[in-house]
């Protein structure tokens, strides 16, 4: 899987079962579903790639102090760039470092 897929796989009515929690949570921001992708984020709070979507979505919603707790979390600075482009830089580190 690419960025590219990933995106259109947005299309879908819900993420591929295979996506681990931290993609499926992109997955359902990227859909406009803020509260599912929250849920799947915190569903494993232990996994610093959950942590590092958990702070995104925190920053998304403007809880920056939230967020930066979420950042030391997942060992992360806290972003400061545009929304879509923390949520690609995630998304790519994600896909990239799945196993093939």
């Amino acid at each position: 899987m690419n960025i590219e897929i990933f995106k259109e796989s947005l299309s879908n009515e819900a993420p591929s079962p295979d996506l681990e929690l931290a993609l499926q949570a992109l997955w359902w921001d990227g859909k406009g579903d803020w509260t599912r992708a929250h849920e799947c984020a915190q569903a494993d709070e232990s996994d610093p790639r959950n942590a590092w979507v958990h702070a995104y979505l925190h920053r998304k919603e403007g809880d920056l102090s939230n967020a930066a707790y979420w950042y030391r979390r997942a060992n992360q600075p806290v972003a400061s760039d545009e929304l879509d482009t923390e949520w690609d830089e995630i998304a790519k580190a994600l896909i990239g470092s799945r196993e093939p």
